[in-house]
C-alpha cells in the first residue's frame, strides 16, 4: 500500500482506492479535466464552421486536438493544473492549455481568439459533468448492477422452489420460496436500471445567462442556438434550449434519486440477508486466511453485506443531499453547486464499492435446506389462512373468528391441525385437499412466479 493510500482522508481513495479503479479515470479531477478539454475543443470546430468567422484549423492542430480528446494523459492533466495553481481558475486554465497547444502546433492568433468564445464556465463545466455522469453510467455503474443481477437471477433460479417460512412483522407467515424472494429483489432492481439508463442527460451552451448575449454582440445573424444544439448533441448529451446561467440540474437530481432507490433495494436485501444467515438458513463458505473475529475463532461474520449496508448507505445520505440541493440556485447562478457536484464521484464510488461487497456476499452463500425444513415444521399455525379461505369458499360465515379463536398464540402442529380439519363441516374433497396440506408445500404459485419473471427478463 502506498503512502498516498495510507494517508486518504476518504477510504475512496485509502482502504478501498483498488475498488474504486473502474471509476477514477472518469470521476476523478483528471476526468473532469479531460471533459472539459473535450468541450472546448468541440466547440472550436463548431466555430470554425462558420463562414461569417472566416477561420481555418490547420491539420496539425486538427489532429493534436483530437489526440487531446482520444489519448488524454495524466501529464496532460499535470499541465493544465499547473496553469491552474496561477490563474486560480480551473477552467481558464483548459482554456489556456489549449490555447498554447494550438499555438505551438501553427494556429494563428484568430484560431486562438475562438477558444471559450461566448463561453461562460458553465458552459463548459455542465456538459463536462453532463458527460462524466453518461460515461460513469453507461461503462461502470450499469454493467455493475447487470452483473448483480445476474447473480441474484442465478440464485433466484436455483432456490425457486425450496420452501422457507415468510416473517411480517417478524412473525412467522405464509411460507415462500427462497428463489421467489430473490426475485422480487431483483424485479426491483431491474426497475431501477432500467429507469436510470432512460434518464434524459441534459446540457446547455447558451453563455453567461442563457441568452446568448455575448455571442450575438459578436455576430448577430448567426443562428447561435442551433450552433449550441449541435455543440451538445456532438459531445453525446441531450440539448437543454431553456436555462439560465447554470443547466438547472433537474436531470441530475433524477439521476442522484434513482441510485439513492437502487441503493436503498440493495440495503434491504443486504439486511434480509444478514437476518437469513443469523436464523441459519445461509451458511457461508469459509475463505482460507479469513479471520471471523479476534476473540473468537469459530465466527464467520456475515461481513460482505455489513459492509455493503454500510457503504450502501453513504450512497443513499449523499445522493439525496445533492438531489436536493443541485436544483436550487440562487438567482441566475451561486457556486454552492460547484463544490457539490465535485461530490457526485464519491456517490458512484460508493456504490461500487458495495456492489463488489455484494458480488462476493451472494458468491459465498450456501443454502441450509434443513434449518429451512424444520422452521416450516414448527409452524403449522400458518395453515390457519388455508383453513378458513376454504371454509370461506363453502360459506361458512364465520371461518376467520373460528380458527383465530383455536389458533393464535398457540402451538400448533401436525396433529392438531387434523383436529382441527375433524371439526369443521367442509365436504370430504376440500378436507382431504387440506389434510394433505403442509407448511412445506404451502407456498402458492411462488415458483410459477419466480420462473415466470426469470423468462421473461430474457425476452
Amino acid at each position: 500500500m502506498s503512502d498516498a493510500t495510507l494517508l486518504a482522508i476518504s477510504p475512496l481513495d485509502g482502504r478501498y482506492a483498488a475498488k474504486s479503479d473502474p471509476l477514477r479515470e472518469i470521476v476523478s479531477e483528471y476526468g473532469l479535466i479531460r471533459f472539459r478539454l473535450a468541450v472546448e475543443v468541440a466547440w472550436l470546430r463548431v466555430l470554425v464552421e462558420q463562414d461569417a468567422l472566416d477561420v481555418s484549423l490547420p491539420p496539425e492542430v486538427s489532429d493534436r486536438l483530437t489526440a487531446i480528446t482520444d489519448a488524454f494523459t495524466i501529464d496532460d492533466a499535470r499541465a493544465v493544473k499547473e496553469i491552474e495553481s496561477k490563474t486560480n481558475h480551473d477552467v481558464k486554465a483548459c482554456e489556456y492549455y489549449l490555447a498554447e497547444l494550438v499555438r505551438q502546433h501553427g494556429g494563428d492568433d484568430a484560431l486562438i481568439a475562438l477558444l471559450h468564445f461566448g463561453c461562460t464556465s458553465e458552459d463548459i463545466n455542465n456538459l463536462a459533468y453532463a458527460m462524466m455522469l453518461k460515461q460513469a453510467r453507461d461503462q461502470v455503474v450499469v454493467p455493475e448492477l447487470k452483473g448483480i443481477a445476474d447473480l441474484l437471477a442465478d440464485r433466484a433460479r436455483e432456490w425457486a422452489d425450496t420452501p422457507m417460512l415468510s416473517r411480517t412483522h417478524g412473525q412467522t407467515a405464509s411460507p415462500t420460496t427462497m428463489g421467489k424472494e430473490i426475485a422480487n429483489i431483483l424485479a426491483r432492481l431491474d426497475r431501477e436500471t432500467t429507469t436510470l439508463n432512460a434518464t434524459g442527460i441534459l446540457g446547455k451552451f447558451n453563455g453567461a445567462v442563457g441568452n446568448y448575449n455575448a455571442h450575438t454582440s459578436a455576430i448577430d445573424d448567426a443562428n447561435w442556438p442551433e450552433m449550441a444544439r449541435q455543440l451538445v448533441e456532438t459531445v453525446g448529451v441531450d440539448y437543454n434550449p431553456m436555462t439560465t446561467q447554470i443547466e438547472p440540474h433537474d436531470w441530475i437530481a433524477a439521476y442522484l434519486q434513482t441510485i439513492s432507490r437502487i441503493a436503498t433495494i440493495l440495503i434491504d436485501f443486504s439486511r434480509d440477508c444478514w437476518t437469513y444467515i443469523s436464523l441459519g438458513y445461509f451458511s457461508q463458505k469459509t475463505v482460507a486466511g479469513e479471520v471471523g473475529s479476534s476473540t473468537m475463532p469459530h465466527k464467520v461474520n456475515p461481513i460482505d453485506f455489513e459492509n455493503a449496508e454500510g457503504n450502501l448507505g453513504m450512497v443513499v445520505a449523499l445522493a439525496n443531499h445533492l438531489a436536493n440541493k443541485l436544483p436550487r440556485s440562487r438567482l441566475q447562478r451561486d457556486l454552492t453547486d460547484s463544490t457539490t457536484l465535485r461530490n457526485l464521484g464519491s456517490v458512484l464510488g460508493y456504490l461500487s464499492i458495495a456492489i463488489s461487497s455484494l458480488r462476493r456476499g451472494i458468491g459465498k452463500l450456501e443454502i441450509v435446506e434443513r434449518a429451512l425444513e424444520d422452521d416450516l415444521e414448527r409452524s403449522w399455525e400458518v395453515l390457519a389462512e388455508p383453513i378458513q379461505t376454504v371454509m370461506r369458499r363453502y360459506g361458512v360465515a364465520d371461518a376467520y373468528d373460528q380458527l383465530k379463536a383455536l389458533t393464535r398464540g398457540k402451538v400448533i402442529d401436525r396433529s392438531r391441525v387434523g383436529e382441527i380439519l375433524d371439526g369443521i363441516d367442509l365436504p370430504d374433497e376440500a378436507r382431504k385437499k387440506l389434510a394433505d396440506l403442509t407448511p412445506h408445500s404451502y407456498v402458492g404459485l411462488a415458483a410459477e412466479l419466480t420462473r415466470e419473471y426469470l423468462a421473461q427478463r430474457h425476452q
